[in-house]
């Protein structure tokens, strides 16, 4: 019987403290964040180059490539015709041996050069999404 009661009066006692854990807010409190100086410092540095190189991985539509003798009076053509046809669409010429290039546009992913390349397969019908470095 004592036994019984001494148990009650815990339960007692422990419930009320439960209740009163649940009242009582949290006091505004302060993170500390500890790190290696290492850490601080690649950031920084990864932000510089993040600022001299803003290139990322992405896809542009190559709509032409050619070698040989008049191949870059043609891509230069190509693509001078193109912005006069997609006046908000980025244009790019490159050259890398053997190939003069034209590429169009800065997409992130795939889908978005496939769904361009269909809108301009009328005029540029061998036109093909490609993986390059783009600007953001």
């Amino acid at each position: 019987m004592i036994r019984l009661i001494f148990i009650s009066f815990v339960l007692l006692i422990l419930g009320c403290r439960a209740v009163q854990a649940q009242e009582l807010r949290p006091a505004p409190g302060k993170v500390e964040v500890v790190q290696d100086e290492k850490i601080s410092k690649l950031t920084y540095q990864y932000q510089q180059v993040s600022k001299e190189k803003p290139e990322i991985d992405g896809f542009r539509v190559q709509i032409f490539f050619d070698s040989g003798t008049n191949s870059k009076n043609k891509a230069a053509s190509i693509k001078n015709d193109f912005e006069v046809a997609y006046p908000g669409t980025k244009s790019y010429l490159s050259y890398k041996e053997p190939y003069y290039r034209v590429r169009i546009g800065d997409f992130r992913t795939l889908i978005e050069a496939v769904g361009f390349q269909k809108k301009i397969a009328g005029t540029y019908p061998n036109s093909f999404p490609v993986k390059d470095k783009i600007v953001p």
